[in-house]
């Protein structure tokens, strides 16, 4: 009931909404019951009785029924508004705390949590939950008074008719509760059949490309085709249950006014039960079958909500693994000096990935991190803005533990290029704004020339309002690694990360890139991730890592007359680098001339 109760709480922000909504409610509900109580004072008084006003009783029974009516239509549509605004607004909230919520967390959640169900819940799920609100709250209040209301009058009317037709309304509240609970266990299926059919189509969009490339479209398909079919068999369960309970219940509703037909008659001729009274307790007999019919309704509604609140409770109650400590102070504008003391990490505690990983980063020295795939370089820049948490030791920025630091501070004093290059759809301007939406044309193009991505923007017929494709698709590889450089320079940091930023550019475009770069690094203590002999050969300090460990550290020339393991990577990858530099070189420096 948790579950529920915490979907209804959502509503209470909006107190004076709901008090309006459910007055609205009680109106609907009270005005309809008193419907059947004019018919019968109509059919007694003005009809079954003559006398001289019998024409002006009647009169009065149609202006009060019509008044009635009117009344009802009122409150009706006061309901019906203000029970979709509330659903519509509890969803606007829902969709804001979930995506401010997968914003706060961790990469830990996000490495564990496939996008497709996270985009499934934020969609699906909160559609869900605005159904409840306006079904299986208020529709569901608007039906328990007319239960409740009709069955007190049937009472009061006659009580020996009403015990007849309690069997039958028995029989249809067991029913409903049996069907609400299959309809819950197989409308979760539904749920989650929504999430992968979700995850299999965001995961053959974004990777297009590479479907097409492989020829595996008919692959793409059938799993497809798989999961749509194993949705159709929950949902079509789910349906199958609904055709046999709303029928079930509609024909022990005929059941009960057959019943109620035959013994009222009986009462009307024992003078307990007037003809009126009768035509009355049949209608609201009547007026029951509403609340049995949507009873299904009801409960389908209710029954999808507790497994879509569920699946965003899961979201909103999750805890982010990288937490700020209560008393954690800003960050303000210092050296950059930046120390790993004794730090091992591990995504889980089965897996480590970093061992006793020890690095004293002064400001302005360029940090090269060198080492095979898997070697942990990535993950030690990972850590340094804390997208993840040391599982041991500690990290320090100009003397304080970075775990010491608000989050938001210690992320802007440093600026990151990451190895997968991501753009968002928009403009090249808003692409390299991204991180300094502030920034005057001018700084965005001084970065952009920094970058050498200027003259390849100011030939495009839109310049700088050049449209770029989803994650940048209408764009080279290097085009793309050159604007994430220039929205890099822009923020003006005190700690640069370079991960891999010149991998996806020739070796002519990179030696221009690192000699715009050596002018950026000055006064900044930057980490670099790199395979190029370039930017190994200009590193104050060079790491050699291997499975997780440092195993050398020193400069290029210190390293090479060790002998070691940098001797092996340099044999193998770097030498035929250093030729290509060489014949590279004059072709770059007439380039950088013009």
């Amino acid at each position: 009931m948790s579950t529920y109760f915490r979907l209804a709480s959502l509503v209470l922000g909006y107190k004076n909404r709901v008090a309006l909504a459910f007055l609205c409610v009680i109106g609907a509900g009270s005005f309809l019951l008193i419907t059947p109580k004019l018919l019968a004072w109509a059919i007694d008084f003005g009809i079954g009785t003559q006398h001289e006003q019998q024409y002006l009783v009647l009169l009065v029974a149609a202006l009060a029924i019509f008044g009635t009516a009117g009344l009802r239509s009122i409150s009706a549509f006061g309901q019906q508004y203000l029970g979709q605004w509330l659903a519509q607004r509890v969803a606007y909230d829902l969709r804001n705390a979930i995506y401010n919520r997968l914003q706060r967390l961790s990469f830990v959640y996000h490495d564990t949590h496939q996008t497709g169900q996270l985009m499934s819940r934020a969609t699906q799920d909160v559609e869900a939950t605005q159904q409840f609100i306006q079904m299986g709250v208020l529709r569901a209040s608007y039906l328990v008074i007319i239960l409740i209301g009709a069955m007190v009058l049937m009472v009061l009317s006659n009580w020996r008719l009403t015990l007849v037709t309690f069997p039958f309304l028995f029989v249809i509240a067991a029913s409903a509760g049996v069907f609400s609970t299959l309809l819950r266990a197989t409308w979760t299926r539904v749920q989650e059949g929504l999430a992968r059919l979700t995850i299999v189509l965001q995961e053959n969009l974004s990777g297009a490309r590479v479907v097409k490339s492989f020829g595996r479209e008919e692959l793409e398909i059938a799993k497809f085709t798989k999961e749509a079919e194993l949705l159709f068999d929950a949902s079509y369960d789910a349906t199958r249950l609904q055709s046999i309970s709303v029928p079930t219940m509609a024909a022990i509703w005929m059941f009960g006014l057959a019943a109620t037909i035959w013994f009222g008659g009986q009462e009307i001729v024992a003078g307990r039960l007037t003809q009126g009274g009768l035509a009355s307790f049949a209608l609201y007999l009547t007026l029951l079958q509403q609340p049995l019919r949507a009873l299904g309704m009801v409960v389908n509604v209710t029954a999808r909500a507790y497994s879509a609140g569920k699946r965003i409770f899961e979201i909103l109650d999750a805890e982010s693994a990288v937490r700020e400590a209560p008393d954690a102070v800003t960050l303000g504008q210092g050296t950059g000096h930046v120390r790993f003391e004794g730090v091992s990490f591990g995504y889980n505690r089965l897996s480590p990935v970093l061992h006793d990983i020890n690095i004293d980063a002064r400001p302005g020295q360029v940090i090269a991190l060198l080492g095979p795939t898997g070697s942990g370089k990535t993950t030690i820049v990972n850590l340094l803005p804390r997208f993840y948490d040391v599982s041991e030791g500690r990290i320090t920025i100009d003397g304080k533990d970075i775990r010491g630091i608000t989050i938001a501070s210690l992320r802007r004093s440093m600026a990151i290029v990451q190895q997968d290059v991501f753009l968002f759809t928009g403009t090249i301007r808003d692409n390299i704004s991204y991180g300094a939406p502030v920034a005057t044309q001018e700084q965005i193009e001084e970065a952009a020339k920094t970058a050498f991505i200027h003259d390849y923007i100011k030939a495009q017929p839109q310049g700088y309002d050049t449209w770029v494709g989803e994650r940048g698709l209408t764009l080279s590889g290097g085009q793309k690694q050159r604007v994430s450089i220039a929205r890099t320079l822009l923020l003006n940091p005190t700690i640069l990360v370079l991960d891999d930023s010149t991998a996806s550019v020739d070796t002519e475009t990179e030696y221009i890139i690192q000699q715009a770069l050596q002018e950026v690094m000055k006064g900044r203590t930057t980490f670099v991730i790199a395979q190029r002999l370039r930017t190994v050969k200009m590193a104050d300090q060079i790491l050699v890592l291997n499975k997780g460990t440092v195993v050398e550290h020193g400069r290029h020339e210190e390293l090479l007359r060790q002998n070691g393991f940098y001797r092996r990577i340099y044999d193998l990858e770097l030498r035929d680098q250093e030729e290509a530099l060489d014949k590279a070189q004059p072709l770059a420096h007439q380039i950088a001339a013009t």
